[in-house]
């Protein structure tokens, strides 16, 4: 079983009206199994930020999607997209055929919040 657990990163300083919620803290998958995880957010979001992180080890950059283009990890992580539905103020991270080794606890973020991640 595939169990992928689902948090908003929150900021000192941020602006009160930008607010970024998981439309479901926790989502259960079998392997091989296609999985979205979603947010929503209030504000206007120029870009959204996932990623990823294992127990014991920093978050991982996996996505964002800034003003209309996907910026990817490098490298790309296989099987990872994103849907950004700005009329909606909402965004889904897929996940195509789940392994256990996708078992993390995931981030949503309107802003980077990974120390030298250099996209802003």
């Amino acid at each position: 079983m595939v169990v992928l657990q689902l948090m908003p990163l929150s900021f000192a300083g941020s602006r009160a009206s930008e607010v970024i919620t998981p439309k479901c803290d926790r989502e259960f998958a079998l392997e091989g199994d296609n999985v979205t995880l979603s947010c929503n957010y209030s504000g206007s979001a120029r870009g959204v930020h996932w990623y990823r992180q294992y127990a014991g080890s920093p978050p991982q950059f996996l996505i964002l999607e800034d003003s209309g283009s996907t910026i990817e990890a490098n490298p790309p992580i296989p099987g990872i997209t994103i849907n950004h539905r700005k009329k909606e103020v909402h965004v889904d991270l897929s996940i195509s055929s789940a392994k256990v080794s996708d078992s993390a606890l995931y981030y949503c973020a309107l802003r980077p919040t990974v120390t030298g991640n250099k996209v802003t």
